[in-house]
């Protein structure tokens, strides 16, 4: 890529709201992630007892439930981000293109 070409992206306005809203969403979903699953850990660690606590008459216990929690919760972030990314950043992209080009 050309130099020059680069930093007139660089300079663009939507350019920068891109960046902006892509690591603000990036880091939001991050932390998300990271007291979903750390959280669980913590309760592994912490609350053994509250884990292998029985659900009901059955043979389920809480961890399980919450650990398919972790689980789907990932997927479902994933999906939501990749959604996002596929909208609205890509109309961005073809903003900055068009602008560069």
């Amino acid at each position: 890529m050309d130099l020059k070409l680069a930093e007139k992206i660089k300079s663009s306005a939507a350019y920068r709201e891109l960046v902006r809203k892509r690591s603000r969403l990036g880091w939001t979903l991050t932390a998300l992630v990271l007291v979903v699953y750390y959280g669980y850990v913590l309760l592994i660690a912490f609350d053994k007892d509250f884990l292998a606590a029985k659900t009901g008459a059955g043979v389920m216990t809480w961890g399980m439930p919450i650990g398919l929690f972790v689980i789907v919760f990932t997927v479902l972030i994933t999906g939501f981000y990749v959604r996002r990314a596929n909208s609205a950043y890509d109309e961005l992209t073809e903003q900055i293109k068009r602008e560069a080009a």
